[in-house]
Parts: structure tokens; C-alpha cells; sequence
């Protein structure tokens, strides 16, 4: 991909264009990992990396019924854990990461999920965009979440032209408005599955066509 155009990358009227064409064609969005508690979105984050959110919903629906509590999955042995989230793909260090996070839930944080990032991440198996999911979705905190649509379709656009994760998000935090970080990220998400697919995206039938960079190239 060619280098992005830094005028369009900090032009802020383009970036509220974007955002009000997102959110006409997707008014309503929500997260697509059920979950009921801010322990079960933790763990169904973990599950989600590799694996869609639909499979990941059929495995947590078993899963929360025999193990719904970090006491109980911590206490789990290891191997039921990975035969309820086998389908998930990488079940073993899956396993692994939830077992112990579990007990460091219970053992640190009196079973109860961390709301910052920094003790967030100290738990294995959680980077930045699982944290990121979690303080969003379960505490109502504005976060950027840079998943593989996010990213691909922030690049695309022409909102920042980093590669990696951490510094996709800074390039985000510093051009979208604060208030629109998770909406705008959930409705990229939806996008991205929707019409701006990794192969042959359908740019023909992109309501954003006109602020991407990507038809131009």
C-alpha cells in the first residue's frame, strides 16, 4: 500500500464524515461476545483471538454453565477446561491462560476484574485489545480497540499508516474524537465483516468510498 495521505490522516472533517457514515449505515451495534458479567467478557475475549465470535458464543454457552466463576475455572483441571474451549483453536495455551488468570483473580483481586489497564494486562493471556474490549464493554470506559478489522480498515481509510496494534490505537486516540473511540471502532469492526473484507473488498458498494484512500490506489 502506498504511504498515506497525511492531510486526510489529521483533516478532522474528514474523520466526522467517516464517523457519520459509519454510524448511518450501522445505528445500532453492540459487542458480539455474550456474556453476562465482566468475568465471562474476559474470558470470551481471550477465546475470540483466532477464533469468530459467533464459535466463541457456541463454547461459552457450555463453558459458563459448569465453570462461571474465576474460583471455579481456577480450581477446573486443566484438561476440561481445553475440552469445553477446543473449538476455539489454540485450546491449550487458551487453557493454560485462563486457568491461571482465573487464580490470580481469585488469589489477588478477591475474584473480581481489575478496571485499569495496567493490572489488566499483568493477567496471561490479556494484551492491550482484550483490556481494551473489557474496560469498554464492561465498565463503559472510551477505548480504542484495535483488532485485525480495525487495523486493516484504519490503514485503508487513511486514518494512521502504522502497522502495529499499540501504535495503530495512538495514531487513533490522537484524530478521533473521544467520545466516538468505541462506537467508531465497533462500527469499523462491522464494516470491515461486512463490506471492507480483508480479500476483494467491496469497494464498488462502500458508503465511504468517497473518504478512503484505498479505491484511489
Amino acid at each position: 500500500m502506498k504511504k498515506i495521505n497525511n492531510k486526510l490522516k489529521h483533516n478532522r472533517e474528514s474523520i466526522n464524515k467517516i464517523i457519520d457514515l459509519l454510524e448511518k449505515n450501522y445505528p445500532e451495534v453492540k459487542i458480539q461476545l455474550n456474556h453476562q458479567n465482566p468475568f465471562q467478557l474476559l474470558i470470551a475475549t481471550i477465546l475470540s483471538a483466532q477464533c469468530t465470535d459467533r464459535q466463541v458464543n457456541k463454547v461459552t454457552t457450555e463453558l459458563f454453565k459448569k465453570l462461571n466463576t474465576p474460583q471455579n475455572m481456577a480450581n477446573a483441571p486443566i484438561a476440561m477446561i481445553e475440552k469445553l474451549i477446543h473449538s476455539t483453536g489454540f485450546f491449550r495455551n487458551k487453557a493454560r491462560h485462563i486457568k491461571k488468570t482465573s487464580k490470580i483473580l481469585v488469589e489477588k483481586f478477591h475474584s473480581e476484574i481489575p478496571e485499569n489497564m495496567e493490572e489488566l494486562t499483568s493477567l496471561p493471556g490479556v494484551g492491550r485489545k482484550t483490556a481494551n474490549v473489557v474496560l469498554w464493554a464492561a465498565f463503559g470506559w472510551q477505548t480504542i480497540v484495535v483488532d485485525t478489522h480495525v487495523a486493516r480498515l484504519s490503514r485503508r481509510i487513511g486514518m494512521t499508516d502504522k502497522k502495529d496494534p499499540a501504535s495503530i490505537e495512538i495514531s487513533l486516540i490522537n484524530i478521533i474524537p473521544k467520545d466516538q473511540w468505541s462506537s467508531l471502532c465497533l462500527r469499523l469492526i462491522y464494516h470491515g465483516r461486512a463490506v471492507c473484507t480483508a480479500r476483494n473488498p467491496a469497494c464498488g458498494n462502500c458508503a465511504l468510498a468517497a473518504e478512503c484512500l484505498y479505491p484511489k490506489q
